[in-house]
């Protein structure tokens, strides 16, 4: 039996992630998380054969807690589950040490997949991401700015990039308002920007945000 832990702040998501799973005879959904402290009482508890981990997680990020997670319990995979593009998250989530990252739009079909794929020692990635993979090995030469930021840099430009208010970046992240100005600071001197605006050029143009 795949024991299976899921980490996910919104119940309507963990509950529907548990009815795919429940189809299969030989898998189970034995744990849920809805924020990373949760989850780490759970790891530390019991072992699990594969973490399901939402990118998006109050306080501390998804990537942050991934990064924790390979360092204590190397041995326990991660797949990364995630609103947003393979673009922003996907070659990050895998440079910090995920097997798999997977849109919420697609588990419906590949949950099952990824998961098998994974728990038998695999890497499961989207196509898509596959060949953005590629196109970086080819262009590892060009260093791109936003590559220097910190994941929790990265996570705010993205969300300001998007068009969230300070406020409401502050509520998604458990952080203050202070804190959402002060990541911006950085990460506009880091890019060399002067504004909102150029910030979300920058995005666009490195397909960071969809358009």
């Amino acid at each position: 039996m795949i024991k299976i832990l899921i980490a996910d702040d919104h119940a309507i998501v963990r509950e529907g992630l548990k009815q795919i799973v429940a189809e299969e005879n030989d898998m189970r959904v034995q744990g849920e998380a809805g924020d990373a402290p949760e989850m780490f009482k759970l790891l530390k508890k019991e072992p699990w054969d594969i973490v399901i981990l939402d990118i998006n997680m109050p306080g501390k990020s998804g990537l942050e807690a991934l990064k924790e997670i390979r360092a204590e319990y190397p041995k326990t995979p991660v797949l990364i589950l995630s609103m947003y593009s393979e673009e922003q998250y996907g070659l990050r989530s895998l440079k910090a040490g995920a097997a798999g990252y997977l849109k919420k739009v697609s588990a419906p079909e590949e949950l099952v997949k990824a998961i098998r794929k994974i728990v038998n020692g695999g890497k499961y990635i989207s196509q898509g991401l596959a060949e953005k993979m590629a196109y970086n090995l080819e262009t590892s030469h060009k260093v791109l700015a936003h590559e220097a930021l910190s994941d929790r840099e990265y996570t705010v430009m993205c969300r300001i990039a998007s068009g969230l208010s300070a406020e409401k970046i502050a509520d998604e992240l458990s952080i203050s308002v202070h804190t959402v100005y002060s990541y911006r600071s950085r990460i506009l001197e880091k890019l060399d920007l002067k504004s909102n605006v150029e910030l979300t050029r920058y995005a666009l143009k490195n397909q960071l945000i969809e358009n």
